[in-house]
């Protein structure tokens, strides 16, 4: 399956040519079930946008929308570099990855920052930036929950939470990209009203 398909315009946000060379070798990591399923196996946490099929990328293309608007808008976005941002939108269209885990569960698995940041850990030796982007890349992923970080089956505080401001940032687009009153309009799987 070829899945770059789904990202080209969200891949043409970064600006770094070798970074987007690396997100491309990111997204090809991918299980191909992100690519199919919805943002929520119950429907009660994402807008209508995000529930059934592609929904998943659905989220994640809004939450990377909002961020690309707002790091676009000279206030907010002044405070990140270049690279900041670029590692941002990266971060956002990879923080979903793998929602139903390694082996695509029923439902959503609570660790799923963390698969993510290991695939990402585990392929570092195929990617060109640094390894203290590959970091601040993961680190941003492994915090996008923000506040919930406790597994509710466990009541273990699991994830940690966002520290840095790019970290907060991508928390925020991703929180944002889940409520329902927000509506962000599709064309196919594309965001429709930007």
């Amino acid at each position: 399956m070829n899945n770059l398909k789904y990202f080209k315009k969200e891949i043409d946000y970064i600006k770094d040519e070798n970074l987007k060379k690396d997100l491309e070798v990111l997204i090809s990591k991918l299980p191909d079930y992100f690519f199919e399923i919805p943002a929520s196996s119950t429907g009660k946490y994402h807008p209508k946008y995000s529930n059934g099929k592609m929904g998943l990328l659905k989220h994640t293309k809004a939450a990377t929308t909002i961020a690309y608007t707002l790091l676009k808008n000279d206030t907010i976005g002044k405070k990140f570099n270049n690279k900041e941002k670029d590692l941002i939108i990266m971060a956002l269209i990879l923080h979903d990855g793998f929602k139903l885990g390694k082996e695509k569960s029923k439902y959503s698995v609570f660790e799923h920052p963390l698969v993510v940041s290991e695939m990402i850990m585990n392929n570092k030796d195929q990617l060109q930036m640094s390894i203290t982007d590959v970091r601040k890349l993961c680190k941003m992923i492994e915090s996008h929950m923000g506040q919930w970080d406790t597994n509710p089956y466990t009541k273990k505080q699991t994830l940690p939470q966002p520290v840095t401001e790019c970290e907060r940032f991508v928390h925020m687009c991703d929180f944002l990209s889940s409520k329902k009153f927000i509506n962000i309009e599709f064309t196919g799987y594309e965001v429709s009203n930007i």
